[in-house]
């Protein structure tokens, strides 16, 4: 069934994918086999010479050697217009998303104006049908002008379009205004998605608060603050019965309090972004202590220098980057399901922000080109899960989670797909990303899986 939110059109066109491994986490498929797609939609899938004879004009991709999966899905990223297009624009944020094998986004209302009204929801659903390389969904706010004083008007913003709430990039302090707002999402059957900050705790902080904030003489972002909040939201889900999302965990901790309410039954759920599992707040001191242990691997694939540069700018994210014992927390939690979604928390910068002392950088990263590769070296490559099960964290999970369509391999089914080279090396530039900004820590990094066509609704929409 078509979703009625998807702002992505249609497009005509009959492709033939051949002699790929087809990876479907949500059937637990996994075969080489043939996908055939006609008019948008999957035709059929198996044996090309099972297939009734294909309409004339048939385009056809090799897929021999690489990996057939459903169209990956990131729930949590900044495409920055209305109103900060010099750091990104929805035309380079796409076309950036579907070089790293997205097919579907959905994008944070934390723009300028905020998206916490009808009229913003349909401006960015327009922009998107003209200029988007793939699918757009718009997450709407939870407050007004994302103040955490009023509530933003939730039912507007769910006939709008909107796919979820959350005021990403702030955290409503009020636990009475998080409960109302919890209320009313309940009743449009909205999931609320939520920045985990607590204020009073983490202040001014820009580091993690530990070891490494103390030698740097930068002001400490305590892990507490991140869990407080956390521990708020499931009180609040059981309390109110709405479905919350953590969005872009850092803590062990808050793994912990994820986990033992879901035994309970609470409605809670949690994402991770590869920065926080790859590295620690070591890497911001230039020191390659923020490999640890099994890490070791991971630095023998990545062939990468043992120091960088210290107080480099772009390795400050929120929530910051924490302990070695905070990253294998979150790994556990990767692994036993506890954290269910993958996603980028992709944040543009232009470089002249990046380029100040620490204390005044603004947070955060691009990363929707480094992400796959990343999850795959850490997860996959270092034997720690399935490559299906990491799949399923970009795919059938985020879709579920916000009844998106797609995520999925099935006849009927959208011509979303990514195909990947799992075993493929190659060197990440900046200079070489199709995001408007450059601000990631990953510069020079040799990475291990890469994207090869990304497909949206049978048409190709990245092709290495």
């Amino acid at each position: 069934m078509a979703h009625p939110i998807s702002t992505f059109n249609t497009r005509r066109g009959t492709i033939l994918i051949s002699g790929g491994r087809v990876l479907d986490p949500a059937s637990n498929r996994d075969e080489i086999t043939d996908i055939l797609i006609v008019d948008g939609l999957i035709k059929a899938i198996g044996p090309q010479e099972r297939f009734d004879r294909a309409p004339a004009g048939v385009k056809t991709v090799d897929a021999t050697g690489l990996v057939i999966a459903p169209g990956l899905i990131d729930l949590h990223v900044h495409l920055r217009e209305p109103g900060q297009s010099a750091k990104e624009t929805i035309a380079t944020g796409t076309l950036s998303a579907a070089r790293g094998g997205f097919t579907s986004i959905v994008c944070m209302p934390n723009t300028t104006p905020p998206i916490d009204n009808a009229g913003t929801v349909a401006l960015i659903r327009e922009k998107a049908e003209r200029e988007g390389k793939i699918r757009v969904y718009v997450a709407g706010a939870i407050t007004k002008n994302i103040a955490g004083e009023e509530l933003a008007p939730i039912g507007s913003l769910k006939k709008a379009g909107v796919v979820a709430i959350t005021d990403d990039g702030h955290c409503v302090q009020n636990n009475d205004l998080m409960r109302r707002a919890m209320e009313y999402a309940g009743m449009f059957d909205l999931v609320v998605m939520d920045h985990c900050q607590d204020y009073s705790l983490v202040t001014d902080g820009v580091i993690h608060e530990g070891y490494w904030s103390t030698l740097l003489g930068l002001r400490g972002w305590p892990a507490a603050g991140e869990e407080m909040i956390v521990a708020r939201n499931i009180l609040l889900a059981e309390l109110t019965g709405t479905h919350v999302h953590c969005q872009h965990l850092s803590s062990a901790k808050s793994v912990d309090l994820i986990r033992e309410a879901k035994k309970k039954g609470i409605r809670i759920s949690g994402e991770a972004c590869p920065h926080h599992f790859v590295l620690t707040d070591a890497a911001v001191a230039g020191s390659a202590k923020f490999w640890a242990d099994d890490g070791q691997a991971l630095l023998k694939i990545t062939r990468e220098p043992a120091e960088w540069p210290s107080y480099d700018t772009n390795f400050k994210m929120n929530p910051p980057l924490r302990t070695a014992a905070d990253r294998e927390g979150l790994l556990a939690g990767l692994v036993d399901g506890t954290i269910e979604v993958l996603c980028s928390d992709h944040a543009p910068h232009c470089d002249y922000e990046k380029e100040v002392e620490f204390d005044y950088a603004p947070f955060g990263i691009v990363g929707f080109e480094t992400e796959l590769a990343l999850s795959l070296m850490q997860l996959y490559h270092t034997g720690r899960m399935p490559l299906i099960e990491v799949i399923r964290k970009f795919t059938v999970a985020p879709a579920t989670l916000l009844k998106l369509p797609g995520g999925k391999i099935e006849v009927g089914g959208p011509g979303d797909l990514t195909i990947f080279d799992p075993d493929k090396e190659w060197k990440f530039q900046r200079r070489e990303t199709l995001s408007k900004s450059k601000n990631s820590p990953f510069e020079n990094w040799w990475l291990k899986g890469q994207v090869t066509h990304t497909m949206v609704a049978g048409e190709l929409v990245w092709s290495a």
